[in-house]
């Protein structure tokens, strides 16, 4: 299994990602809405204010808090298999 890191020591499976965008438009925060109704956001922000979605194969939402770009970059890295500042993880 692939794991990136998203920010503050969360983890996301690489294999389980089906995109990574910007929060600022209005049919993303309607994507986030409808995922905290089913049960299915995940907030690993901390707090701080949402910088990347990350969608899921399974409808899962995870917010970040790092930019959608950084998030991509360390995605993209990870799949060539550069050596990055914050490195993927194998499990």
């Amino acid at each position: 299994m692939k794991l990136i890191n998203i920010g503050f020591g969360n983890i996301v499976s690489a294999n389980r990602v089906v995109s990574i965008v910007s929060p600022e438009s209005a049919p993303i925060k309607r994507i986030i809405s409808e995922a905290r109704d089913r049960g299915q956001l995940v907030d690993a922000t901390y707090g701080r204010r949402t910088r990347a979605v990350i969608i899921t194969d399974s409808g899962h939402v995870v917010l970040s808090a790092i930019q959608p770009e950084t998030v991509a970059n360390r995605f993209v890295n990870h799949k060539e298999g550069a050596i990055s500042k914050e490195p993927a993880y194998d499990d």
